[in-house]
């Protein structure tokens, strides 16, 4: 095997990514080594194409990107004890301690020492991947292919939020179409929602989500929040919504979540806003006896199982959200369609 591989990094504080050849990553006792198959690109990957102030902040370069994989275990670490050569792998994104009380209490996928693939340490970019043992997800190729494996990593933080609550004859708003809100819809269609009504600014979005099932869409580019709300209202027949997932986080889309939720209902805040939000705790929250769940990522490991079993028994099928399937040498134009809002899901393999 080579010395060397291909990577995509990003190498400057500009706009943009490199396909580099780099050393293949060297192998730690417990480590394995994914020969990788196929990737998928996050909104994350396109801050740090953009470089803006969150990447300014928070990356050092250079840097291979990516968090998003499946590909064969090529090699095994001296002291690997659960994975062997030959397997076909995903990984869990996220590398944290085990020992903090987060990790220790069930509650992994808040560690403050966590590092993620692609951000605080080499991606999956690349040809090859050197990662823990301790984040490995196996697969059965003979259910889920390389390009539907890649995907459970994203998929499940759709599948996070929208098993917190029951969604069976709930009437559902999704604000924010992308694809962790596309992936909301084909669950909450799923689950038998009784109403599901979707809400973006693009219009490529909406017409996905209407092939997924909502019942209506929206439209929001230049309304007001009230418009929105009211919208939503009259589709739901007069009525407030049972459970508002906001997904977008545009000020405004939070302002309307609160807005157009019944009293009793349920709003799940998993869009992360770019400034403070200023909302009336007193009128939207406690006095209409709102249920508000703020959640971040998927639990690890027990949202991959869950995952798993939606995928594997067709229960919900992510194909319709493939848009582009690539090869590395495209990245920079993947990452240009993925911010203008004409593709859903990239698939980039090396």
């Amino acid at each position: 095997m080579s010395k060397k591989m291909k990577a995509i990094r990003k190498i400057r504080k500009e706009k943009g990514f490199c396909v580099c050849d780099v050393d293949i990553p060297p192998l730690g006792p417990h480590d394995v080594l994914v020969k990788i198959e196929a990737t998928s690109v996050c909104g994350t990957d396109v801050s740090i194409h953009k470089w803006n102030e969150w990447s300014e902040k928070r990356l050092t370069l250079p840097l291979t990107i990516g968090h998003e994989m499946a590909g064969t275990v090529v090699e095994v670490g001296k002291l690997i004890e659960h994975v062997k050569e030959g397997d076909y792998v995903s990984a869990e994104s996220h590398v944290t301690c085990g020992m903090c009380f987060q990790c220790r209490s069930g509650q992994a996928h808040m560690c403050p020492e966590t590092q993620i693939l692609g951000v605080d340490r080499d991606g999956v970019y690349a040809e090859y991947i050197a990662i823990p043992e301790k984040i490995v997800w196996q697969n059965d190729r003979n259910k889920i292919p390389p390009e539907i494996a890649t995907l459970q990593e994203p998929f499940g933080n759709a599948v996070f939020a929208a098993s917190a609550q029951d969604l069976a004859a709930q009437s559902v708003a999704v604000l924010g179409c992308g694809p962790i809100g596309l992936f909301t819809i084909t669950l909450a269609k799923a689950s038998g929602a009784a109403g599901l009504f979707a809400v973006d600014l693009n219009k490529m979005r909406l017409d996905w989500a209407s092939k997924l099932g909502a019942t209506a869409t929206f439209n929001a580019t230049g309304q007001t929040f009230r418009t929105i709300a009211d919208w939503a209202i009259k589709s739901n027949e007069g009525y407030g919504l049972d459970v508002v997932f906001e997904m977008s986080g545009a000020a405004s889309a939070i302002t309307a979540a609160f807005e157009m939720a019944r009293p009793g209902g349920r709003v799940i805040l998993f869009g992360i806003p770019a400034e403070p939000v200023r909302i009336d705790v007193a009128e939207k929250m406690i006095f209409k006896n709102l249920t508000v769940l703020a959640l971040n990522g998927r639990k690890i490991f027990e949202t991959w199982y869950k995952v798993r079993w939606l995928l594997e028994s067709g229960v919900v099928d992510l194909r319709p959200l493939i848009s582009h399937d690539l090869p590395f040498e495209k990245v920079n134009e993947a990452l240009e369609l993925l911010a203008a809002g004409e593709a859903c899901k990239i698939i980039l393999r090396p």
